[in-house]
């Protein structure tokens, strides 16, 4: 196989213009990774620094799975709240843009072509090819408005949807602060221990799965995900055992 032939099997996905033609065409969704690495990453460090507090302050493993557990609903609830709030307000923002960028293009459709023609100016477009964009862009009125949104104020054209991006961090969040109550649960001899080696293999894991949407290399990803945890970690343990001599 020559190198060319390499280059191009190691490619994302196939230009062939049938191919090409099928991806443009598929309808655009939201991605809601970002809503579930987040959730998986805050429910490890936070389940495990209420663990690693207790057993540094010298308390019992029920205190464990009592706080450890109402850790995972409340504050997984929490989040999920959190999240879907400050996605609908995004949401929410978008709507509102739409509607100005409506109200602009019916109150004065020549200004906003004049919107529409720098624009595309600034991208290198001129002569007859500025203006057949400019009228191509602005024969349609979702088109023209879908196009300010993204160039003029950077909005995605895709709106995520609270419901699922909260969702996606509540699930994230059971699913890993768990881990680390797992040996209290099945009485696993040397519970902490235990509770430490998997919870760094979670936050490896997940900053390992990273690096499938990103450029560094899934080990380096890993490893900073696992090094974010164990600091948190650390300091929960230090702090319980500082103030357990006031127990």
């Amino acid at each position: 196989m020559t190198n060319g032939h390499k280059q191009f099997a190691e490619l994302e996905h196939s230009h062939d213009p049938a191919a090409i033609a099928a991806r443009l065409n598929d309808k655009r969704r939201a991605s809601y990774l970002s809503d579930f690495v987040y959730g998986g990453i805050d429910g490890a460090i936070t389940t495990f620094a209420i663990v690693a507090g207790v057993v540094g302050a010298s308390l019992s493993s029920g205190v464990i799975l009592i706080l450890g557990l109402a850790n995972l609903l409340a504050d997984g609830f929490s989040m999920a709240a959190s999240n879907y709030s400050g996605t609908k307000t995004v949401t929410d923002n978008i709507d509102r843009l739409r509607l100005v960028e409506q109200r602009h293009v019916a109150a004065d459709p020549d200004g906003e072509r004049e919107e529409v023609r720098q624009i595309l100016e600034k991208k290198g477009l001129s002569g007859d090819a500025l203006e057949s964009g400019v009228q191509s862009i602005t024969s349609d009125q979702q088109r023209w408005i879908d196009f300010m949104l993204v160039e003029e104020y950077g909005m995605p054209v895709t709106k995520p949807r609270p419901g699922k991006a909260g969702f996606a961090t509540f699930v994230a969040f059971l699913l890993c602060g768990s881990v680390p109550l797992l040996p209290y649960l099945t009485e696993t001899p040397n519970p902490f221990m235990v509770a430490t080696v998997i919870t760094g293999i979670v936050f490896f894991l997940i900053g390992a799965m990273k690096s499938l949407w990103a450029t560094a290399s899934w080990w380096r990803s890993g490893l900073e995900t696992f090094f974010i945890g164990g600091i948190a970690a650390a300091l929960a343990y230090f702090v319980g055992n500082a103030l357990s001599t006031y127990s």
